[in-house]
């Protein structure tokens, strides 16, 4: 056997328990267990950095065991640890009580993963008023708007929000114990993320912004995103000044990537 085949199955042996027949014996067998435990050990507190709020919500002992179960489930191909979790939320959307004892949780790993992912979106030139006051008025039209690369959009089932940003405030370092959470009561909407001067930002959609959010998503044109507004408001006079108000929040949020870039 040469040494790179040797190399890929010590690999496979301390990643997936491959069989280490052949490679290691006696103390080395035992060295093996060692790194195996050292391998699941990094890999569950790399998911602890990138679902913070879900780990302190959760506490150790139950977050080291979902973390476990779901690196059992899915293991890590990813060559950077940065992404390994990017199946967690749906993992536990399948999971028993066992490891996810309310049903809430699964918003909160959405919500982490979404703000993570924002925070390390790639930049692009933003798009200004100035650009938009450069216009035509048949121009407008046609517009295509595009979001920036930051720009997460995610369905929850539950009113999540005000438990996060308590638990996200809390510091268990300092001793305290867990402050009292709002209940998440049962509320479907999309929560968006983005990033903002470098700073990650987030707020929950209503049911209009949601759905021209899509439309943008979907790169259709100003003209259209005007009529979802009509169709969802029932109030053709209504739409237009809707959707310029969005657009006025949209432009003063970063939301919207330059059409030059």
């Amino acid at each position: 056997m040469s040494v790179s085949q040797q190399q890929r199955q010590l690999a496979a042996a301390i990643r997936d328990d491959g069989d280490a027949t052949g490679l290691l014996a006696g103390d080395f067998a035992l060295g093996l267990e060692v790194y195996r435990h050292a391998y699941r050990a990094r890999l569950v507190a790399a998911l602890a950095d990138n679902f913070t709020v879900l780990a302190r919500a959760l506490g150790d002992d139950a977050f080291d065991a979902l973390g476990r179960a779901y690196l059992a489930a899915h293991p890590s191909r990813h060559p950077s640890i940065r992404w390994f979790g990017d199946a967690l939320a749906d993992f536990m959307a399948r999971a028993g009580d066992d490891l996810v004892p309310h049903a809430s949780l699964v918003d909160i790993a959405r919500m982490d993963w979404a703000l993570r992912g924002a925070f390390d979106a790639a930049d692009a030139p933003l798009l200004d008023s100035a650009a938009l006051a450069a216009l035509t008025p048949d121009d407008w039209a046609g517009l295509v708007l595009q979001l920036q690369p930051s720009a997460r959009r995610v369905a929850l089932a539950h009113a999540v929000e005000p438990a996060w940003r308590v638990l996200r405030e809390w510091a268990p370092e300092s001793g305290d114990d867990q402050p009292d959470l709002p209940e998440p009561l049962p509320h479907d909407h999309v929560l968006l993320a983005w990033r903002q001067a470098g700073e990650t930002r987030w707020r929950s959609l209503e049911p209009l912004e949601a759905a021209l959010l899509d439309a943008v998503a979907r790169g259709e044109p100003f003209a259209a995103l005007c009529e979802a507004a009509a169709a969802q408001l029932g109030d053709a006079d209504a739409a237009a000044p809707a959707v310029i108000g969005l657009l006025q929040r949209w432009l003063a949020d970063g939301l919207l990537q330059s059409r030059a870039s």
